[in-house]
């Protein structure tokens, strides 16, 4: 079978970007052709996937969306495929990756009318009708329960077309049998003593995953306590208004800004404490990456995947509405903890010895190439 897939932006470090790159692969694994369209890709680019680079121009990323769309229908035309695959919302989709949340229901909580007469309303109302109009035929793979019914309340989309997957976990953000000694040497290379405390916040989008919201918390820790913690965040955004608010919070030097790399497996073992305290997130696999790992998570209840968080008992999940002292007394007393945070490493562990958590791009290979009836 031939298989287009059809993405704006790769790039290395994104939970979309990953989670595309392995169902297309688990796809190529049984023996079909993947063509991927993009407007861009940054990284290595593998040799079982034919990569085309569509040369979409305009002022504004809709429009921009818009000819990628139009660009991509035309060559499609000439060299056909049976089946399009979307991981972005767009029109004629045969299957659409639902990585994104709702945006009619983003746009109804959090914008005034005014935005709805925009031209970037139109835009992303348009696509993503195109996808859950009822007399859509687009097959929708879901990996966010709580999603699912905000599609169907906007749509009336049947709930025969959609799939729910399970979390796509990587095999390698388990904790290996040497992981004491990893986190030893990541902890050396880091001149991390034994009484310190690492936090890391990990992904991009800093606004929206709630690093404001941790580098508040770090500030409001006891003294003696916030002395010997540090704050690692890694990922692909602009690091210059979090470094205005930690200098104005007086921990500029408690706190480090990577960008995204390879070896998130080694910060996952070496921290103490995983931090994500989003605004919005759809799904949060860094919560689970860190969960398999043996790292204690902090995070909020909109994320998700947290309620896999509280069924591990690996961690703290804060209820809505977010509260700051919430959030500052549940970092201070993770961090002062050790016996708590030891007993939620042993708990995460366990649970992920017999959770489905990485099956992902398995079952949506299933449903792309019908196998899943």
């Amino acid at each position: 079978m031939n298989l287009a897939f059809c993405l704006y932006k790769y790039f290395p470090y994104g939970g979309l970007q990953r989670d595309f790159l392995r169902i297309a692969q688990a796809c190529v694994a049984r023996g079909h052709a993947v063509r991927v369209y993009t407007l861009g890709w940054e990284g290595e680019q593998p040799d079982e996937l034919d990569i085309e680079i569509v040369p979409a121009r305009g002022l504004t990323n809709p429009a921009r969306y818009r000819m990628f769309t139009e660009l991509v229908q035309r060559d499609l035309a000439v060299r056909p495929v049976d089946r399009v695959v979307g991981f972005n919302k767009m029109p004629w989709l045969d299957v659409y990756y639902a990585a994104d949340p709702c945006y009619a229901e983003k746009a109804a909580a959090r914008r005034g009318r005014l935005y709805r007469l925009s031209g970037r309303y139109r835009h992303f109302s348009a696509y993503e009708h195109a996808v859950f109009d009822p007399e859509s035929a687009t097959e929708i793979l879901m990996i966010s329960s709580v999603q699912q019914p905000l599609f169907e309340r906007h749509y009336g989309t049947s709930k025969t077309r959609f799939h729910l997957l399970p979390p796509g976990i990587a095999p390698d953000r388990r904790a290996p049998p040497d992981a004491a000694e990893i986190r030893a040497a990541f902890r050396r290379k880091f001149d991390l003593a034994d009484d310190e405390r690492l936090i890391v916040q990990i992904g991009s989008g800093f606004r929206t995953k709630g690093l404001d919201r941790s580098l508040k918390a770090l500030a409001a820790l006891p003294d003696e306590l916030r002395a010997r913690t540090r704050l690692i965040v890694i990922g692909q955004d602009d690091p210059r208004p979090f470094r205005v608010q930690a200098k104005a919070l007086r921990i500029l030097d408690r706190v480090a800004f990577l960008a995204g790399r390879d070896d998130i497996p080694r910060f996952l073992l070496g921290a103490d404490v995983l931090i994500h305290p989003a605004y919005a997130e759809n799904t949060g696999t860094v919560l689970l990456e860190a969960v398999v790992a043996g790292l204690p998570v902090l995070t909020t209840a909109v994320c998700g995947y947290a309620h896999y968080v509280e069924e591990a008992g690996a961690g703290r999940v804060l209820a809505e509405p977010f509260e700051q002292s919430t959030l500052d007394a549940a970092l201070a007393d993770m961090l002062m903890d050790d016996t708590a945070r030891a007993a939620m490493s042993r708990s995460g562990l366990t649970w992920a010895e017999r959770a489905d958590i990485y099956s992902l791009p398995e079952r949506a290979a299933d449903v792309i190439l019908g196998d899943h009836r």
